[in-house]
């Protein structure tokens, strides 16, 4: 009986298993952008033609590791004269090693014709020792779940987008690098003033004959939560914050088999910010680990801690700082002649300090990157990037500063999902001043002077 009973459990669960196999199938998802080099320079959303055939589920992961022989310098003299009293500060130095590697993992399914969901995490990541939720939306192609060809001339044009996600402000962020999804850059690095959000929101896309149009909104928060938002004390405390407006218009044709055009401009305002800062909501750090970064020291007597960036975001990116109110405008071209790629940016930025100051203040970004590839299926290139940024840090400061980093890379794809890359950097600061805040009693100034550089090299995987 025993035996019987056990073989009746598995015949039960063979034939549930494939049932379960005939409802539900792996990997046929509705427009979706490919991760691995199929999908370079896809950028927005887009239509395809697969079939809706039930439930489908999609899986995949991204890994990188780097492995990092880079110097950094700076203009601080080696012993301090008084009043200062600094002792013991220098630069870190950096051996070449391996960087911690980065990982992520991407969960997908489709419910119905038309309409599918996404969830993106970060398995490791520099921001956090555990695993968590990068974000996660809906998409809707079509509304066939409200009657069958619902508004199906127009949903042949748009897309919807609902969730927690990776905002679409710009061209730029979708030929960047994402903690392990890293596949998608020719390079090592973002850009120096890297826009990056993922904030709760909509975005509602309409492309059609070459026209590129996105309108969207986000609540302007990181982290989400209900309590009350207080930037300052006093009359003119912000205690409310007012949602994000996101726009992208633009026109992007495929002229003939070799050629293709895109021309695009975004628009970025929020009147009151939340948690969510444009140029410090990326959460997997910056492509180059541990530069500008200081031994612990003294400062009259005081102990200053080891890894101190003063002034900006941590590892060399550009963070503005607006607190109160931010308008962005970044124009994107993009021309593909072959295997001839040529991308460029440029933003500029305005905000304001705190609340109840709306001083303006600017810091301007421009950048442009070429990239030769070929081969039989364009698995090798060559990359060559210029980028500069420069603004003040603060309404209080005397005069803007300035950060500018040549980059070149060379590549091979070794499958469409498999990528390992060879990046030399060079990245300059002017204008910095001596110490932070501009006093002699103040704490050194990493970027005083500050420049780094050297090789990277990096291997990414992608499916």
């Amino acid at each position: 009986m025993k035996t019987i009973f056990k073989t009746s459990l598995m015949v039960a669960a063979i034939c549930l298993s494939g049932n379960i196999m005939a409802q539900v199938s792996f990997g046929k998802l509705q427009n979706q952008i490919k991760r691995d080099q199929t999908g370079l320079n896809q950028f927005d959303v887009k239509k395809d033609s697969v079939e809706f055939k039930g439930l489908s589920i999609d899986l995949g992961g991204a890994f990188n590791m780097d492995y990092q022989a880079l110097n950094s310098f700076n203009d601080q003299p080696a012993t301090f004269a008084l009043p200062s009293k600094i002792v013991g500060y220098r630069l870190m130095n950096n051996e070449n090693n391996f960087v911690l590697p980065a990982a992520d993992m991407t969960i997908g399914a489709q419910l119905f014709d038309g309409v599918r969901v996404n969830l993106d995490i970060y398995l490791a990541s520099r921001h956090h020792n555990d695993t968590y939720a990068r974000g996660g939306y809906l998409q809707i192609d079509k509304l066939d779940f409200i009657k069958k060809d619902f508004l199906a001339g127009v949903m042949k044009y748009a897309t919807i987008k609902i969730g927690q996600m990776e905002n679409n402000f710009g061209d730029a962020h979708f030929r960047s690098s994402d903690n392990g999804s890293t596949l998608r850059n020719a390079f090592v690095g973002n850009n120096i003033m890297n826009a990056f959000s993922t904030d709760m929101g909509m975005e509602i896309y309409y492309n059609r004959s070459g026209l590129v149009s996105m309108i969207g909104a986000t609540n302007g928060n990181l982290n989400q939560g209900i309590q009350e938002v207080t930037y300052t004390a006093g009359p003119n405390t912000n205690t409310v914050v007012s949602p994000t407006i996101l726009a992208k218009f633009g026109y992007d044709k495929q002229i003939d088999k070799d050629l293709r055009v895109r021309l695009t401009a975004s628009y970025y305002h929020s009147a009151n910010l939340g948690n969510s800062n444009l140029y410090s909501s990326s959460r997997s750090g910056f492509g180059y680990w541990g530069v500008l970064n200081n031994n612990a020291y003294t400062n009259n007597g005081v102990a200053v801690a080891g890894n101190y960036n003063s002034t900006s975001t941590p590892e060399g990116t550009f963070n503005p700082g607006f607190k109160n109110w931010a308008t962005t405008i970044m124009i994107n071209p993009f021309l593909k002649f072959k295997g001839f790629e040529f991308f460029g940016t440029v933003e500029l930025a305005s905000g304001g300090d705190k609340a109840g100051v709306d001083a303006k203040r600017t810091a301007n970004q421009y950048a442009g990157d070429v990239v030769y590839r070929f081969g039989k299926s364009e698995q090798f290139y060559l990359a060559a990037k210029y980028n500069t940024v420069s603004g003040k840090l603060s309404n209080a400061d005397a005069k803007e500063v300035t950060v500018n980093r040549v980059e070149s890379s060379i590549g091979w794809f070794m499958t469409k999902n498999i990528v390992a890359k060879l990046d030399y950097v060079s990245q300059n600061y002017k204008n910095y001043t001596q110490f932070v805040g501009n006093v002699p009693t103040g704490n050194a100034n990493n970027f005083y002077g500050g420049n780094f550089k050297g090789l990277v090299f990096e291997a990414a995987i992608s499916f």
